[in-house]
């Protein structure tokens, strides 16, 4: 039994997780998941740094006997690689992930697309604008052709996320990737609305790896139709990499 620890991102909870752990826990893992702090769909702003949720990930980490596999998407990415820089892991996975390069490129984006909003999330110094309406979520974390069904459940389950741990994405909390030994598998969304198909790539690059991309599929891996191949995949490359 692999021990397998999932890590959330941005706005999002462990409610995200709630069937992509099941199928991996019918494959046999030992599957939990993280609450980073705040994330419990309070409707208030919350205000906290990557650097405490790297010690929520860690804290839960610990209550494995064994250190266990990490597996991080988004936001939850860049907690996960901060993680492995100081802790040990057998493997990690990163899916859609914040790139070691920081959300620069993301934020130029977002401020081209939607300037009126990024203003709000400056002069508020909170994030929700930047999910406020179902038609955002489906363009930042889903597809054209994703039900509405499952845009709108997600929508109803978003919350703000952290205005001071967005400026650590772009410059204060930035990955090191010749600090983390583990073996890394990282996956990426051919639709994703959040991080290019290069920034992936690149990603995988600095955790000499290659970037497998998903078709079709938009950036919440976990939710968005074709969700169980991902989970195959991970248990499959999981199961290999921990044997060899």
């Amino acid at each position: 039994m692999t021990a397998i620890l999932l890590v959330h991102g941005a706005w999002h909870g462990p409610w995200c997780w709630d069937d992509f752990a099941a199928r991996l826990s019918e494959r046999g893992h030992d599957v939990r998941t993280v609450q980073l702090r705040g994330h419990d769909q309070r409707p208030d702003r919350i205000w906290h740094r990557v650097r405490s949720y790297v010690d929520d990930l860690a804290r839960a980490a610990s209550d494995f006997p064994d250190h266990p596999v990490v597996v991080g998407h988004s936001l939850g990415g860049l907690v996960t690689q901060k993680y492995l820089e100081r802790a040990a892991a057998p493997a990690a996975v990163l899916m859609a992930s914040i790139p070691p390069g920081g959300t620069m490129g993301l934020t130029a984006r977002l401020a081209a697309r939607h300037p009126l909003n990024f203003v709000k999330v400056n002069l508020l110094m909170t994030l929700r604008p930047v999910v406020s309406t179902p038609d955002l979520v489906r363009e930042l974390f889903f597809t054209a052709d994703t039900p509405q069904q499952i845009v709108d459940v997600c929508f109803d389950r978003l919350q703000d996320e952290s205005y001071p741990a967005y400026l650590d994405t772009m410059l204060f909390a930035l990955a090191r990737p010749r600090r983390v030994t583990a073996p890394v598998l990282v996956l990426g969304a051919e639709k994703d609305g959040v991080f290019t198909i290069g920034e992936v790539r690149r990603t995988a690059r600095a955790y000499r790896s290659e970037a497998e991309i998903f078709p079709g599929m938009g950036h919440d891996m976990m939710l968005d139709v074709g969700w169980q191949q991902v989970a195959d995949r991970i248990d499959a490359w999981v199961q290999k990499t921990l044997q060899s």
